[in-house]
């Protein structure tokens, strides 16, 4: 379970990634926002763990930064700015049960029937607790959302896979560099000049870089090393979760019966999806028996007959 835990740090993280970046962050640069959120995320891990990239490690980190971060964060950045929070999160809600079709052919992990049961009751409690029907829908952002959806739900399970013998934090701090540095000569040569900075806009890139990036990444590879991809997958129905009750204390709107509904559901279906802890006859290991011909002699005795 706590691999569980850790895990649940990332979807927790990227719950809050949308308000910031829709409040606080500018509208008019997804090149430069992506840019600016992956490249210091992944010098800070470097820092914390300087280990270059060996062999096939120089290729697969730009497959993967090029996957997991150059165009997921373009996409979810301009998901971020043309939808609203809850159809994003909608959207991206689908990727526990895209993420158990992608890792059956790519890792040999079949999806269970209970994963797939508990990801339907979590998609069903995330339409019930955000579709309202009373926020516009940008066809775009839509779009852009189901396209990040889909990068991700691909990259993560590839990362899974080629990461196995790779230190977690090493092989993510590669990504984020790789990622940054594709993203940069990009929007230097579409966006132009970089934008200029407020301090408020500074201190929720530094969230973002720092929490919503350096440490989700992280903890979220960490937990793909160590789950099935169905239970991680799972625990990222967390994210919308987080994104409503943010809205409720943050942001002042009022939690319906109907969102707690749904919420109830989300939460139902992460944790009936996670593994069990063996119980305590099974954890009991009977030592084997000796052979014959290693038990110590005993002497014959009125109590111990030979």
């Amino acid at each position: 379970m706590r691999w569980v835990a850790l895990t649940a740090v990332a979807p927790v993280a990227w719950g809050t990634n949308y308000f910031v970046t829709h409040e606080f962050l500018p509208a008019d640069r997804p090149l430069y926002g992506a840019a600016l959120r992956a490249l210091p995320a992944g010098l800070v891990l470097l820092a914390l763990r300087r280990q270059r990239p060996r062999g096939a490690w120089w290729w697969r980190s730009a497959v993967l930064g090029l996957l997991n971060m150059s165009v997921f964060f373009v996409l979810v950045y301009a998901a971020s700015q043309l939808l609203p929070t809850s159809v994003a999160s909608t959207v991206m809600a689908v990727s526990p049960l895209t993420m158990m079709l992608i890792a059956w052919p790519l890792v040999a992990e079949r999806p269970r029937t209970a994963h797939l049961a508990c990801a339907a009751i979590g998609l069903a409690g995330v339409c019930l607790m955000l579709l309202t029907g009373t926020e516009g829908v940008s066809l775009p952002g839509v779009l852009a959302s189901t396209a990040a959806m889909l990068v991700s739900s691909f990259g993560h399970i590839l990362a899974k896979r080629w990461s196995a013998d790779t230190d977690v934090l090493a092989s993510t701090a590669w990504q984020l560099t790789a990622g940054g540095l594709f993203l940069l000569p990009v929007a230097a040569a579409v966006e132009g000049p970089p934008p200029a900075l407020s301090t408020p806009t500074l201190l929720a890139f530094g969230y973002v870089t720092l929490v919503a990036t350096a440490l989700a990444f992280a903890a979220w590879f960490t937990g793909l090393r160590h789950l099935p991809a169905g239970t991680v997958g799972l625990i990222g129905l967390l994210n919308p979760v987080t994104g409503v009750l943010l809205g409720t204390c943050v942001a002042g709107d009022a939690l319906t019966v109907q969102q707690l509904c749904g919420m109830v559901l989300v939460l139902a279906g992460v944790v009936l999806g996670q593994p069990r802890r063996a119980g305590r006859r099974d954890s009991v290991q009977v030592p084997l028996r000796p052979a014959a011909d290693e038990r110590p002699a005993q002497a014959p005795s009125p109590r111990n007959p030979p």
